[in-house]
């Protein structure tokens, strides 16, 4: 389908012809695209836009990927369909290793995942011979790399289920999450929640570790001083300032 760039929705359409793409393709599977719709729709309530509270905590996951001694990257279908070239591009500017990760699990799966990765230039990522399992997880999610997932000190895991995100923060691990919907488990388990889309989040997050890669005084500053449960409430804040806006319609210019 030939969308016009003049369509007043033409990223979002874009957005679902690749994913609708990777799904005839067999990377992405269909409850992901039902998640992808549950995300869009909380980015129509932050404006689809980046909103501050967002900025603060995508400097601060920066802060603590560039201070990790072992951090790595966890890929899923949906990422790797919208945003293969911002992952390895954030990977390479950490550095930090990619582990495909999937609910949905098959090798075959996992080989596509990890070509794309490949054609979008990452190089020795992980995933298809899981070594070791998360610990109290029964799905599929509990397989991983010790040189990976399991033995990292920080895990980047964007659109990432709650389970999996509960299960590595138990293990100790920082984990920064990507995920539209700050009432969701993953939001309300990770250690630095990102509310924000994914494509506008990953850039940010590589523009913040190539400022702090070369400052760690202020990388440490910014990992001890963030606030979590303070952040989360300034997305909330920030969500009810938009509801009022919207609830009072637009402006009439005045005669």
């Amino acid at each position: 389908m030939k969308i016009p760039r003049s369509h007043p929705r033409y990223t979002s359409l874009m957005t679902r012809e690749k994913l609708v793409k990777a799904w005839k393709a067999g990377t992405v599977v269909p409850e992901g695209l039902i998640a992808h719709g549950r995300g869009e729709a909380w980015d129509y309530l932050f404006g689809e836009e980046t909103s501050a509270p967002a900025l603060v905590a995508e400097k601060a996951a920066a802060a603590f990927l560039v201070r990790a001694k072992r951090p790595a990257i966890s890929v899923n279908g949906n990422v790797a369909s919208l945003a293969a070239r911002e992952i390895v591009h954030l990977a390479k500017a950490v550095p930090a290793r990619i582990e495909v990760n999937l609910f949905h699990r098959s090798d075959a799966r996992v080989r596509r995942i990890v070509r794309s990765l490949e054609r979008a230039g990452a190089r020795g990522v992980l995933g298809l011979h899981p070594d070791t399992r998360i610990p109290r997880l029964d799905s599929a999610r509990a397989l991983s790399h010790r040189e990976g997932i399991h033995g990292a000190d920080v895990v980047l895991v964007p659109l990432e289920d709650g389970d999996r995100a509960e299960a590595l923060a138990r293990m100790g691990k920082v984990v920064i999450s990507v995920d539209l919907n700050p009432l969701s488990r993953t939001s309300q388990r990770a250690t630095v929640p990102v509310v924000d889309e994914l494509t506008r989040a990953l850039p940010n997050i590589e523009k913040f570790v190539r400022e702090l890669r070369g400052d760690s005084k202020e990388a440490r500053r910014i990992a001890r001083t963030y606030d979590r449960d303070g952040n989360l409430r300034a997305v909330y804040s920030f969500l009810n300032w938009r509801l009022r806006t919207l609830a009072r319609g637009p402006r009439r210019r005045k005669r």
